[in-house]
């Protein structure tokens, strides 16, 4: 796998060329995937796919469980329309994740 030298992000690719989907740096090069181990047949990879690129913001948010300041963030309409939509929040350190009603 290749990483963006920007931010650190997976480079994914887009429609010619490969990319950071994070803060946009792209190269026209292809992206080597390489691994360190011999794979067996038995063995499972994880593949990234467009699907799996979801990049959500981080605000100053402190998680109730484990006080780390740093949490994902995405609002969902739970909700009839009228009223506000529900805010989510994963922490960035132990991956709790908690809901904010307004």
């Amino acid at each position: 796998m290749e990483f963006c030298p920007k931010c650190g992000a997976v480079l994914i690719q887009k429609r010619k060329n490969y990319g950071c989907a994070r803060c946009n740096y792209s190269r026209k090069e292809k992206v080597n995937l390489k691994t360190s181990e011999k794979i067996d047949e038995q063995k499972e990879i994880a593949v990234v796919s467009n699907k799996d690129t979801q990049i959500l913001p981080i605000i100053n948010e402190t998680c109730r469980k484990c006080k780390n300041e740093k949490a994902y963030f995405w609002t969902v309409q739970t909700r009839s329309g009228d009223e506000s939509e529900t805010k989510f929040f994963k922490c960035t350190k132990c991956e709790n994740t908690w809901r904010e009603y307004r």
